[in-house]
């Protein structure tokens, strides 16, 4: 996978070169992982609800295509969109979002940071009061029953320290995952983060993780580049 480092890049454009780009035929070979940070914006999912954005101020809101609900992008925050074709892969949606979030908590790993899925709720967390506890939360994914149903999410005692959306068009794959590094995290009390209201954000540099932008964009394109080979 060709890694592509696009640095500032509004949200708009790039949106648009990556709905040109999963458009046109390609395998293996052409694909590629796109690097970046965003200025400030609000984007919304498909069927995301104009409500959960509570006071954008003079942040634009963008509704775009990808999965999902409300989130806020901006400076300090690594931003991966790979570009892949699904159908080159022995796995479907539900595996390639596992592997999103695994390419982050590996990540988070190299600083010693546990990440932390939870159930209902797509996106790593980290634990506020013991950010580098690795005791399995009681929220977490479990094996369930067929048929019963998916529990409500729990974001006791979490922040979400990552944010994902995707979409798959003809197998092709592209948006993806969020990483926040070193940012102004204020932005995010202006939203209900992915839907929940009052769940807070987190980086990075506020856990006391020294990491730049570039070691962060790096780590996760390693991970990301290796889990996401066919």
């Amino acid at each position: 996978m060709k890694v592509i480092h696009l640095g500032r890049a509004d949200y708009v454009p790039t949106w648009r070169a990556m709905q040109a780009f999963a458009a046109r035929p390609f395998g293996m070979e052409g694909e590629e992982l796109w690097l970046c940070e965003h200025p400030p914006v609000f984007t919304l999912g498909m069927a995301g609800r104009p409500e959960h954005v509570l006071a954008a101020g003079g942040i634009d809101v963008v509704q775009t295509d990808r999965g999902g609900q409300a989130t806020y992008h901006g400076p300090g925050q690594v931003v991966a969109y790979p570009l892949i074709n699904l159908g080159e892969r022995p796995y479907f949606v539900k595996e390639y979002v596992h592997r999103l979030e695994e390419a982050v908590i590996r990540t988070l790993g190299e600083w010693g940071l546990p990440g932390h899925r939870v159930a209902g709720a797509p996106g790593i967390y980290i634990r506020l009061q013991d950010p580098y506890s690795h005791a399995p939360l009681p929220q977490r994914p479990m094996r369930r029953l067929p048929g019963t149903p998916a529990p409500q999410p729990d974001f006791t005692g979490l922040a979400k320290i990552s944010a994902l959306g995707i979409k798959v068009s003809r197998q092709h794959a592209y948006h993806g995952v969020a990483l926040n590094v070193d940012m102004a995290l204020e932005p995010f009390e202006r939203i209900n983060p992915c839907g929940h209201a009052g769940l807070p954000a987190i980086d990075l540099s506020s856990i006391g993780v020294r990491a730049s932008w570039d070691e962060a964009a790096s780590a996760l394109a390693a991970h990301l580049t290796r889990l996401l080979a066919p």
